[in-house]
């Protein structure tokens, strides 16, 4: 496992792929920054993190949509598949390697933080739980492109897949409020990430939205686990 994890994280600086994440990731998140800190005026941060919970909806796929998908493109996952290493490994591997990229790209744009004394002090309670937040999101949408990325040789047709669910995900609570059928309005607010976010916005921890998040990155990791075990097999 720990050698995947490492070819994976060498693809990551060795192709354009890390770099055109890191470069969109900063450049997008530096200009909601702005937008919501320097132009208002306020050492506020978490309408920062709210808005940026969209971006990730475009930004994520791009870490993601080659985990899968190029191996089978370039015909090197039957190499995956015959070495003496578990498919659970091998989809852990990959998921950790994104995820490690994913934090610590978050963490670099905490610079932002350091200009926001000009404004007042900011609450280093909310500002922790918005980022402590945005991980647990982090790690959500990228369990979801990995697995998305199992199902297809097209990096391009992953990221439009991992984008179409990540928009219902963090979507659904808006809709909830237009649909008076109560039992569709529970399943939306059941799948909704952005409704759970809130607490953190106010520097609570929220237990039940940590154990919400970790469920679906698990079970979207076991789907992905199940769609190469089948493959392998096949």
């Amino acid at each position: 496992m720990s050698a995947i994890y490492k070819r994976e994280m060498r693809a990551y600086f060795t192709t354009p792929t890390g770099y055109v994440f890191i470069a969109v990731f900063l450049a997008v998140s530096g200009f909601v920054f702005a937008v919501s800190t320097f132009q208002s005026q306020t050492s506020d941060v978490s309408g920062y993190f709210q808005l940026m919970i969209f971006g990730y909806i475009i930004i994520v796929p791009l870490l993601t949509m080659r985990s899968f998908a190029e191996e089978r493109r370039t015909r090197t996952e039957q190499l995956l598949m015959s070495s003496p290493v578990s498919v659970t490994s091998i989809v852990l591997a990959k998921f950790f390697a994104a995820f490690t990229m994913f934090a610590g790209t978050v963490l670099l744009s905490c610079v932002y933080y350091l200009p926001l004394r000009k404004y007042g002090d900011t609450n280093v309670g909310k500002a922790f739980g918005c980022l402590i937040a945005m991980l647990l999101l982090g790690m959500c949408f990228v369990a979801v492109g990995i697995f998305v990325s199992t199902l297809t040789d097209s990096a391009v047709t992953a990221s439009i897949g991992t984008m179409a669910i990540l928009l219902v995900f963090v979507t659904a609570a808006i809709f909830n409020n237009l649909i008076d059928a109560y039992v569709i309005r529970q399943v939306l607010s059941w799948i909704s990430v952005y409704s759970r976010y809130v607490n953190f916005t106010y520097g609570i921890f929220d237990v039940a939205a940590t154990v919400y998040y970790f469920s679906i990155t698990v079970i979207f990791l076991f789907l992905a686990i199940r769609v190469y075990e089948r493959r392998r097999y096949a």
